[in-house]
């Protein structure tokens, strides 16, 4: 018996409880791991609050975790006790000291990166390659924007557009944010609270726009992020930090220069095995290689998860957050 961070309603931080969690025995296909740390991620809000429906109550919260396999299901192969994996994108229940998963997801890491680095990298770096791969093909001489340049992906993204060498446009909400934004490879920063950013954009690309925005805000930024797009350029809305995006008419896009959206997921670009190991090795290789640094800026006691998704909530993090048991 071990202990789980567990919700049994969902709402605000408050229903966040610590409490005794049995993670079970492996199924013939599934290992049961001990985490050494744990993602935290804007998703996980959305399931705490109900933004976004988990199949049933009480659930443990969580995407993303590493550790060591503790035990095999009889129908397991290529693990064994002992090793390190890391995982992301599979149904939540992150949130606890062990956990049963299907062996199928798992990644084994490389002996370089640690569990905590693992951790924080893995939902939010194979979020970044599905971004720059697979909705728009970011490559040398692209312009892109990308909100929230300081937080866990927009960091990751950022870096990582900028190593195939891309211009990166970003925002962020305070000169401390900007200056950490810029080291990771933003050419430009656009204090969103003092700046029009379509307005910016316009200036900085002396009027012709970006090629893509990425936008995990929502609501607040998206028909301005329209704006600051060239003709045909393409829309990813990939999260909603500040509230869904009120419905719109589709005429819209046509009218601001026949632009292309799409409201991605991680979990639909790594479905097949093939797809989640492809992401998983171009992640390592970009961190292994230094042209990706992942930063840890918070790091909080699982049994802390409450104050975590406070801070997260009130754009007090930057960087990655994680968990540890």
């Amino acid at each position: 018996m071990g202990k789980a961070i567990v919700i049994h309603r969902t709402g605000g931080p408050d229903v966040l409880s610590w409490e005794s969690h049995d993670p079970g025995s492996p199924g013939p296909e599934e290992v049961r791991i001990v985490h050494e740390a744990i993602g935290l991620n804007y998703i996980d809000v959305y399931h705490r609050s109900g933004l976004y429906p988990l199949p049933s109550l009480p659930a443990v919260l969580g995407l993303e975790g590493a550790g060591r396999v503790e035990a095999i299901g009889a129908a397991v192969t290529g693990l064994a006790v002992g090793d390190r994996v890391a995982y992301a994108g599979v149904p939540a229940g992150a949130y606890a000291e062990a956990r049963c998963i299907p062996a199928h997801r798992l990644i084994k890491l490389p002996e370089q990166i640690t569990s905590r680095q693992a951790a924080a990298m893995m939902l939010q770096g194979m979020t970044a390659r599905y971004l720059l791969h697979g909705c728009y093909r970011v490559e040398r001489g692209s312009t892109i924007l990308v909100h929230a340049a300081a937080g866990g992906v927009g960091s990751i993204l950022s870096q990582w557009a900028a190593h195939r060498g891309a211009t990166v446009i970003g925002t962020a909400g305070s000169e401390e944010k900007a200056e950490f934004a810029r080291s990771n490879g933003c050419s430009t920063v656009i204090l969103y609270r003092d700046q029009d950013v379509a307005e910016t954009v316009r200036e900085v690309t002396a009027g012709r726009g970006v090629d893509a925005v990425y936008d995990s805000v929502g609501r607040d930024t998206f028909l301005n992020s329209l704006d600051c797009l060239r003709p045909m350029g393409t829309m990813v809305s990939f999260g909603q930090s500040s509230g869904p995006v009120d419905p719109f008419d589709l005429s819209l896009l046509a009218a601001k220069g026949s632009l292309f959206l799409t409201r991605p997921s991680l979990m639909h670009y790594t479905a097949k095995r093939e797809d989640l190991e492809a992401h998983a090795a171009d992640l390592f290789d970009v961190v292994l290689s230094g042209a990706v640094r992942i930063t840890i800026a918070q790091e909080y006691p699982l049994h802390e998860t409450a104050r975590a998704h406070q801070d997260l909530e009130a754009r007090r993090t930057s960087g990655s957050s994680v968990l540890i048991p």
